[in-house]
């Protein structure tokens, strides 16, 4: 699980490597990152080098039209799976914990996390991104993860690396820009910069308790065991 130096992109790495029983998840075929707004030409070469065929953006229309993504002009199958009902904002103005938020995004957008997973199949290499690469992209690549039987404690700890991989300036400037707006929030930088472990650990034991594991838990909302099986040879070595 290498963290790639593509310039302008931040919390950029391949899931390749992770231990999944005996065997260990494949390099180069499933990418997560945050946004490619950014991106100088620099990152765009080293982009276009990786040979990713798909990207997955789970980012929703406003925040897509502010920070359109940057990259060459080859032939590449942009998918959009906004995957919150409402905007990420709402859960700012709600002051909700981050359990929370997992809790609704696999319960309201389950349709939606089973698309990702079905995109992640549809191509190879594919990036899977959201806005920073911490939530939305955290927990879809989790799930998908999981499901196709890594280790679980190296799903979490895939999933915890985030807040180590993103800039401190960049969380100082998020966390005062929305303090602006929500001066009394009691979870706005555990929502802004976190990815504890024990966070991922508690949604992927809900999962356990209401479906019966998170593979069941895509066969439950649609996916096929064809599908399933399919995953296993995509992402297993």
């Amino acid at each position: 699980m290498s963290t790639l130096d593509i310039s302008g992109a931040i919390n950029f790495r391949d899931t390749g490597g992770l231990p999944a029983g005996v065997s260990r998840t494949r390099a180069g075929v499933l990418y997560r990152s945050g946004n490619l707004a950014r991106l100088d030409e620099d990152g765009i070469r080293a982009f276009s080098g990786l040979g990713i065929r798909r990207v997955i953006d789970l980012r929703d229309d406003a925040e897509v039209a502010g920070a359109p993504s940057r990259f060459d002009d080859r032939e590449l199958v942009v998918q959009r799976v906004p995957l919150f009902l409402g905007s990420v904002a709402s859960f700012f103005v709600e002051d909700v914990p981050l359990t929370e938020m997992y809790r609704r995004l696999v319960e309201d957008s389950a349709a939606r996390v089973v698309e990702v997973v079905r995109g992640v199949l549809a191509d190879q290499p594919v990036l899977v991104h959201c806005t920073v690469g911490k939530d939305r992209t955290g927990v879809t690549v989790a799930i998908t993860l999981a499901a196709a039987g890594v280790d679980r404690d190296a799903v979490v700890a895939d999933y915890a690396r985030t807040e180590a991989l993103l800039p401190p300036s960049r969380n100082r400037d998020v966390v005062a820009r929305i303090r602006q707006f929500h001066p009394e929030s009691v979870n706005l930088e555990e929502l802004a910069t976190k990815s504890p472990a024990a966070a991922m650990s508690r949604l992927l034991a809900s999962l356990d308790a209401a479906y019966g594991s998170p593979r069941d838990y895509l066969r439950a909302h649609g996916m096929s065991d064809d599908e399933l099986v399919a995953l296993d040879e995509v992402l297993i070595d």
